[in-house]
């Protein structure tokens, strides 16, 4: 599996805007100084949490209900609030701006940096140490919730890297070995020219371009090229010829060898449930792509391929790596947030610790055909890890093999731009969509123009 080291993954590390962390981060702290005085793990308390799944998910909603009945037994002084409330680029900083979120929800990780500098972050680290929760953490995923102090401010449940899903039984279809994905851009036009000439009505390859995707997806192809969107500081927009070489692969498999389709407008969900109808034979995402396939869409597990993100110019450049946060609230009281910490340690990360509740988590999934053992990036560390596989062995029902490019892939994993990450992404969509719609496009000008949006976003960010 793919490693992460602390510089692949604190890119934004060395931003300057990281230096005034700790100085910020302490006005939105409620019970950093005091924690250790206000707290009363017994007091009775009160919390909402959000990513409750909707009625229209009802195997879903039952299992997370269930797991808040069996918390409360558990814990008999904290009441939970559900809510269905879950993380949106578009409406997240308006609702956390006037206090509407949960108590503790799920948000992407690109908001660390910009939440802790902006001091709209409590300090979790007395809550963490209360439950004995640090030690234990994948540390690499803890860097990027952590201030110059080391104080932490939120916790990372799932790290992911992106690659290519494909459609195996259209490899198939098409003559295209599926065991062996592509490995470059190169590899990627070809066998899509392959798709098109073999397999009549698919989209040999399909590229997200709405909902902030497009940027990312972009991004995530300039990093396999060599490049970057922003610097490691994030003070500087610095896209090149790396950036123009992906967009001119997309206009040249759009226009020239017309192996992209007609629709233009995809995002995930959109994307997913495509593929999930047999439509699409490659377009890039992350493993937990099986778990939409399989559980939402009852798509056939045999047909599922997930390779590493193939590369272009010199080859191993890198790929992007992402994930989800935890968010708490910082206007919660000490009592408030020691119990969200328990939720989340209970919610997220029990079965990690304890034999008998991942052996119940692993047949309870496996009884309800939901995957277990599915590749990636463990919110702990690699020990406790380790141990969490041994203990689920018998339970694991995803073909492992099927995703041997991506689990035995050397690639650098590379943070996403840490300077207004979202807004980055949602000012590159129209830039992909313009390539993608507009034949004569002008390549070189439109990246130009981008950098001069993407570097407004960059100083924005900084006041």
């Amino acid at each position: 599996m793919t490693k992460l080291t602390r510089r692949h993954v604190l890119a934004a590390g060395s931003s300057g805007a990281v230096v005034a962390l700790a100085g910020t981060a302490a006005c939105s702290d409620p019970g950093a100084d005091s924690a250790s005085g206000d707290l009363d793990p017994s007091a009775d308390v009160t919390i909402s949490v959000g990513d409750q799944p909707t009625e229209d998910k009802p195997e879903e909603l039952a299992a997370f209900n269930k797991r808040i009945e069996e918390f409360e037994a558990e814990n008999a002084n904290i009441t939970l609030e559900p809510s269905t409330e879950v993380w949106e680029a578009q409406t997240f900083q308006a609702k956390l701006a006037g206090g509407t979120l949960p108590t503790v929800m799920g948000v992407s990780l690109t908001y660390s940096y910009e939440l802790i500098d902006n001091g709209q972050l409590p300090n979790m680290t007395p809550y963490l140490e209360e439950l004995d929760l640090v030690k234990d953490l994948n540390p690499l995923a803890l860097d990027n919730a952590k201030d110059e102090n080391g104080d932490i401010y939120t916790i990372p449940t799932g790290l992911f890297s992106v690659g290519i899903a494909y459609n195996r039984r259209i490899f198939e279809q098409a003559g295209l070995d599926p065991d062996t994905p592509p490995a470059t851009w190169d590899e990627v036009r070809s066998f899509a020219q392959t798709i098109k000439a073999n397999v009549p009505d698919v989209t040999p390859y399909a590229q997200m371009t709405t909902n902030n995707t497009g940027g990312w997806m972009l991004t995530t192809m300039t990093y396999s090229n060599g490049g970057r969107v922003q610097n490691d500081a994030g003070t500087e927009a610095v896209m090149g010829e790396e950036t123009i070489a992906a967009l001119q692969l997309l206009h040249d498999m759009r226009w020239t060898d017309d192996t992209m389709g007609r629709e233009f407008l995809f995002d995930q969900e959109a994307v997913r449930q495509a593929f999930a109808g047999g439509t699409i034979g490659m377009v890039l995402q992350a493993p937990d792509v099986y778990i939409t396939l399989i559980r939402d869409y009852g798509f056939d597990p045999a047909d599922v391929g997930v390779g590493a993100l193939p590369q272009g110019g010199a080859g191993n450049n890198g790929t992007l790596t992402g994930g989800t946060l935890k968010l708490f609230d910082a206007k919660a009281t000490p009592n408030q947030l020691l119990a969200a910490a328990k939720w989340i340690k209970f919610y997220e990360l029990e079965k990690y610790y304890d034999e008998a509740a991942a052996l119940a988590d692993a047949e309870s999934n496996a009884a309800d055909g939901n995957p277990v053992g599915l590749p990636g990036l463990p919110p702990v560390s690699q020990e406790v890890y380790d141990q969490y596989l041994t203990w689920i062995e018998p339970h694991i029902n995803v073909p492992l093999e099927q995703f041997a490019s991506y689990t035995s892939s050397t690639l650098e994993l590379i943070a996403e731009p840490p300077a207004g990450t979202q807004q980055t992404y949602a000012a590159l969509d129209p830039v992909v969509q313009q390539i993608l719609t507009d034949e004569g496009a002008d390549i070189a000008q439109a990246v130009a123009d981008a950098n001069e949006t993407v570097q407004g976003i960059i100083e924005q960010a900084a006041r």
